[in-house]
């Protein structure tokens, strides 16, 4: 399985059998799976959410609104309770490429991404159990 390194953006290879194992990356050392949303920007997103092979969450926010904010500790909750999924944030005021890429018009949103490729999103402001039930729901085979 790939896993792409939040701090230095390297794939690593792991075993599925060794992702509860707390892999760590070749190159830096960095913790590969850390239960906490790692921040992606312009530059490394789109290798981080192709590069990965477990889904990835991202939360795209901005420091001025009021519900991104009430809504990030539940964000974080989430990612301890799915450490098999990989939590993004994007501040889509200092990261406006992907932003608009994505066509993110109001947030907080968040989208699911698997294979680097979107399959799910939503508008608002979630609650932690509320964020795991969407994500739930969106992976079910």
């Amino acid at each position: 399985m790939n896993l792409v390194c939040p701090a230095c953006g390297v794939k690593n290879r792991v075993s599925e059998a060794r992702l509860d194992e707390a892999p760590v990356c070749g190159r830096c050392k960095a913790q590969l799976l850390a239960p906490v949303p790692v921040e992606q920007g312009d530059a490394t997103f789109t290798g981080f959410i192709s590069g990965t092979d477990l889904p990835v969450v991202v939360d795209f926010w901005a420091e001025w609104c009021a519900p991104c904010k009430a809504m990030a500790p539940a964000f974080a909750q989430a990612a301890q309770l799915r450490p098999r999924v990989r939590f993004v944030k994007l501040d889509t005021d200092r990261e406006t490429a992907v932003a608009a890429q994505y066509g993110i018009r109001s947030i907080p949103t968040l989208i699911v991404f698997r294979g680097g490729r979107e399959i799910d999103r939503v508008s608002g402001a979630m609650g932690a159990q509320q964020i795991v039930a969407w994500i739930d729901r969106t992976l079910q085979p």
